[in-house]
């Protein structure tokens, strides 16, 4: 298996493809159309795709199609909330065992929901020890506010309990203590331009107060609409150029994934399109000394 070293011909910053980007399509397609494209390797999202939960089945793709599983995106999304069992502190070790498999560098995960109190309580320990027993990189990731009428999944009610709490209308953080991870301090961090535009943050100042705990990069934008977008990076609000600069510029030494939403493309070209102009604003823009 080609190793990142070996596809990056160098120290620049290497660039993958989500899986999650090419839904409806599944996990092969997502290995298929970062090879036909040029991507540096994919970020695995684990969820309900038997495929994707398979790592013997995904060491046939990096096989077949010569791109590197770069990290794992562990089941916390609510539509996983039963991949990989209930547990989700035993669904959070699993993801660095499939990533210590896979030889990726990096496990992508979301703080804890409210209602996972047990987790909750736990969560900053199981992720430092984790990280104490692994190489790989546990990077919690920045995630939004959520108003009910944008909430999906099996925990709405729950959400709703939530906002009436934060008054009408108002987005409430669904994730204990805080939807912003450096509230509580990590050791590493994942910093989602999608999100930071639904939370109505500043993407520059966090990437700064993430500092050198920043590792890991989903680049997409966002225009702070109500729920998460994910567009292609520049089509929306977010300083996507800026923060590529200022990573490059700064010595980051993690990598950045494009997870992008393609599900309104009518035909396999038209996904590959958006696809490559993603590609080609990151690789634009991750180059020290570029300028928008």
């Amino acid at each position: 298996m080609a190793t990142d070293g070996a596809r990056s011909g160098g120290s620049r910053i290497l660039v993958g493809l989500s899986t999650a980007s090419v839904y409806p399509q599944n996990t092969e397609a997502a290995f298929e159309f970062a090879a036909e494209l040029g991507y540096d390797g994919v970020e695995l999202m684990v969820w309900a795709e038997s495929v994707s939960q398979d790592m013997n089945a995904v060491k046939r793709l990096v096989r077949e199609y010569a791109v590197p599983v770069q990290a794992i995106h562990a089941p916390c999304l609510l539509i996983s909330q039963r991949v990989w069992g209930a547990d989700p502190v035993v669904k959070l070790e699993r993801s660095v065992r499939a990533a210590e498999s896979l030889g990726a560098r990096t496990v992508v995960v979301h703080p804890p929901f409210r209602w996972q109190r047990r987790y909750a309580d736990g969560f900053a320990d199981q992720v430092a020890d984790l990280e104490e027993r692994s190489d790989v990189v546990v990077a919690v990731e920045n995630m939004f506010p959520m108003r009910a009428d944008s909430f999906w999944g099996t925990k709405a009610a729950s959400a709703q309990r939530l906002e009436k709490r934060g008054g009408p209308g108002r987005g409430v953080s669904v994730f204990a203590p805080s939807y912003d991870p450096t509230d509580v301090g990590h050791a590493h961090y994942t910093l989602d331009l999608s999100h930071t535009a639904t939370a109505g943050m500043d993407a520059l100042e966090l990437a700064r107060r993430m500092g050198g705990g920043l590792k890991h990069l989903h680049l997409a934008d966002g225009r702070g609409a109500s729920a998460d977008e994910h567009l292609i990076p520049g089509h929306g609000s977010q300083p996507c150029a800026q923060v590529c600069r200022h990573l490059a510029e700064s010595g980051f030494d993690g990598q950045a994934v494009l997870e992008v939403n393609t599900q309104n493309a009518r035909t396999r070209a038209e996904r590959s399109s958006m696809l490559a102009q993603s590609l080609a604003f990151a690789r634009e823009h991750l180059t020290a000394g570029t300028r928008s």
